[in-house]
């Protein structure tokens, strides 16, 4: 039988000719990412171990984005034991340059590679054709120690895109949709691998957020065919060289197939406090007013997403007793939207704009809704008090949604304004 791509590129990290679902290989790492979350809680087991060492420190990437700027002393602390790290351990380390997938994307990814992220979203990097995966502490530590990992080979399955999305409907929304389709537990520790007539008609932003939202879905990787408009993304970034690029071969075991006409989706929500709760927007049961938007995020930071709001709200106002946080994924994509006046136009409108980094989707040092209020935002997760308070209530949805909604007061599509 012939491979998928996870498959593939498992067996040229396991240094083997195949690998097939179920096996498990020992696999060298090309990156290893970690972010403020958690990185003090790595340091603490490093400096806990008997013969710590690094088995090469230009495979890590430490990123500080969760909480910037620092929010208050125990975060300085946490922030500091891993700046202090990573300078006396020759680690490369980003502070103030944006949300880590982006950056990541924008600087390192390249693909073929096999990349652990201390980080859920690290899934996003398959948008490239690249495996990348979340680990948690421990995992992140035996490969920052070793340089390799075992990896139990996936299953995988495969969406065929057909035709092209309609005006006014975005990626976001055709993610959600396969969510709230397949739910947030049907693709438990599989590959999502997305292909097909339809993938082309996609850009990299739009590919990034499907790839974002796969762990939503609870898959272990997302991975997309490499074409042009990947090469080309890579030439704009440095002009970094692919490892590997893999498309499945024509006889690949699926555990599922899908076929998806991207001209039949509409936009979207995923309603409280599931991500897979998710319905037209135009069938939503009753009018929802909100007290804040956000567009932003790993998942909907980019420019393409502001340059989308900034359309809408040109000329608009945010509606009153609404707050609209905007927050670009980087300080490249910051600078890019100053340059192109896309920040004036929000703040003109009312909207607040904050410095690139994860901001409201991680709810913790920026926008943090009270008890009893409704965000409507592009991040990532709807779940309780995922955005603040136990009793206040997340909706997600596009960046045109979003947007529309900061100037009408309550949830509504761009069309409707």
């Amino acid at each position: 039988m012939g491979m998928t791509i996870a498959e593939k590129i498992i067996a040229l990290a396991a240094g083997v000719p195949a690998a097939k679902a179920g096996e498990i290989h020992t696999v060298e790492l090309d990156y290893l990412m970690s972010n403020d979350g958690t990185t003090h809680l790595t340091v603490g087991m490093y400096n806990e171990l008997k013969h710590p060492r690094i088995a090469d420190k230009k495979k890590l990437v430490w990123i500080v984005d969760h909480n910037v700027p620092c929010d208050s002393v125990k975060t300085a602390a946490s922030q500091k034991k891993m700046r202090d790290f990573a300078r006396a351990n020759g680690i490369t380390f980003y502070e103030g340059e944006g949300v880590c997938h982006q950056v990541m994307a924008e600087k390192y990814v390249a693909p073929g590679q096999l990349i652990f992220g201390a980080d859920s979203h690290t899934c996003s990097y398959g948008a490239l054709g690249a495996f990348g995966t979340g680990v948690g502490c421990t995992d992140y530590l035996y490969g920052m120690v070793t340089g390799t990992s075992w990896v139990l080979v996936p299953e995988t399955l495969r969406f065929n895109l057909h035709g092209k999305l309609r005006d006014g409907v975005t990626a976001r929304d055709l993610m959600l949709t396969i969510i709230g389709r397949i739910s947030a537990n049907g693709a438990n520790y599989m590959a999502m691998e997305f292909g097909g007539a339809g993938l082309h008609s996609l850009t990299m932003s739009d590919r990034f957020s499907i790839c974002n939202l796969a762990v939503e879905a609870g898959a272990k990787t997302a991975l997309m065919e490499v074409d042009d408009a990947t090469m080309a993304f890579l030439e704009e970034h440095g002009g970094r060289a692919p490892k590997a690029c893999f498309a499945p071969d024509e006889d690949a075991e699926y555990a599922k197939v899908y076929d998806i006409d991207l001209g039949e989706i509409v936009p979207v929500v995923a309603k409280p406090h599931f991500v897979d709760n998710v319905c037209p927007v135009s069938e939503l049961e009753e009018e929802v007013k909100i007290n804040e938007a956000f567009l932003g995020s790993c998942n909907n930071g980019r420019l393409q997403e502001l340059r989308l709001g900034a359309e809408i709200i040109k000329g608009k106002k945010v509606a009153p007793g609404v707050r609209f946080l905007v927050v670009p994924a980087s300080r490249d994509v910051y600078r890019d939207a100053l340059e192109e006046g896309i920040l004036d136009t929000f703040m003109e409108a009312g909207a607040i704009v904050m410095n690139p980094n994860c901001s409201v989707c991680w709810g913790s040092c920026q926008g943090v809704i009270g008890e009893g209020e409704v965000l409507v935002s592009t991040g990532t997760r709807n779940f309780k008090g995922r955005a603040g308070h136990k009793d206040s209530f997340v909706y997600l949805a596009s960046a045109a949604t979003v947007t529309a909604s900061a100037i009408a007061g309550k949830i509504v599509t761009a069309d409707e304004l």
